[in-house]
């Protein structure tokens, strides 16, 4: 892998959703390469996630990376790296129909391969979740890592779990230079609100119910946006070719207790707790063991939970209009859908 320094070009798929459009904003900011940000913009894409960048070294291109004519158009003869964020990612929506996962996180991710392979591009990450490997047992000692078997629980997962095996497949097969990240439950600014903690964020500064699955007593490993993105640079920069590196906080935190924190942290009252009918197989607990990213390549997260959540928090009081917008149209018949209500603006 070249220095960053002799890299020019990079191609972000996926870069106008949450974590896409973070990595994105700190590569043209911290770095001083050129950026390919290819996008569908379904409706977890946001343009207005892509605001204030420089147009210089930023140049965004509508597409879907089931398509390879638009991929291969959109390649430049110089890109030297393929970071793979575009990804359906929502279980319950997956749930109720596969489909779109199938061809986005599967079809995409080949389609994305060989589109890598035509042009000689020299690295690539695909951006995976540490869903693939299923649920742990909910004893303190048990934790993901980079050797835990996969055992997918939902069509999200499963899709997840292919294309990284049809990324193994390309480095073994090919001689491709990949390398695959696994991530737990992301937070922080200009994440669409049908996900967990936004959703609740954004209830709560309208004093509306908050809806919690099942008991609420389901772990997650929670990591703030920004300490996510550092670790996949760092996979682009160091990481050792066709690795895979579990990236987590240590953060591992039971759904009602981020709600509760959050409720104390804006100073509402609890009362707006409101338990659902849990998902149809809800996996228990996530947890990642991270040592293997912290001793090869350097790697720590930079915030904590509590700093983590005020900057989170921040932003969503700061920024209004952008969450209006988003939680207009088809997020109400989503809403309205899994949680048998519709959500007020506010």
């Amino acid at each position: 892998m070249q220095s960053t320094k002799k890299m020019q070009e990079i191609f972000v798929t996926g870069g106008a959703g949450f974590i896409g459009s973070a990595f994105v904003r700190m590569l043209t900011e911290e770095t001083d390469w050129n950026v390919i940000n290819f996008d569908a913009l379904t409706y977890a894409g946001n343009l207005d996630n892509l605001q204030d960048l420089d147009s210089t070294r930023h140049h965004f291109v509508h597409g879907n990376i089931a398509d390879a004519e638009a991929v291969l158009a959109a390649l430049g003869e110089s890109t030297e790296a393929i970071i793979n964020f575009a990804a359906e990612s929502h279980v319950d929506r997956s749930i109720a129909n596969a489909a779109e996962f199938l061809r986005t996180n599967i079809t995409g991710t080949q389609v994305l391969l060989d589109a890598a392979r035509a042009r000689g591009v020299k690295r690539f990450i695909q951006v995976s979740t540490d869903e693939v490997m299923g649920s742990l047992p909910e004893v303190e000692d048990a934790f993901f890592t980079e050797a835990s078997p996969f055992a997918p629980n939902s069509p999200y997962a499963a899709s997840k779990a292919a294309a990284e095996h049809l990324v193994r497949a390309a480095h073994h097969t090919f001689g491709l230079d990949t390398v695959v990240t696994r991530c737990g439950n992301n937070y922080g600014p200009r994440q669409f609100p049908e996900k967990f903690l936004p959703l609740a964020i954004s209830n709560a500064l309208t004093d509306q119910q908050i809806p919690v699955y099942g008991d609420g007593l389901n772990v997650r490993d929670w990591i703030y946006v920004d300490d996510h993105c550092r670790a996949i640079l760092l996979a682009l920069e160091k990481g050792r070719s066709g690795a895979v590196y579990n990236v987590g906080a240590r953060n591992e935190r039971r759904n009602i207790d981020v709600i509760e924190s959050l409720l104390d942290t804006l100073g509402k009252p609890r009362s707006l707790i409101r338990f659902v009918k849990d998902r149809p197989g809800h996996d228990r607990r996530y947890a990642i063991d991270p040592s293997l990213i912290e001793t090869e390549l350097g790697w720590r997260p930079r915030e904590t939970w509590e700093s983590g959540l005020q900057k989170t928090i921040q932003w969503y009081r700061e920024n209004g209009s952008w969450l209006e917008r988003t939680r207009s149209g088809a997020y109400q018949d989503y809403y309205r859908e899994h949680y048998g209500a519709e959500v007020t603006a506010g």
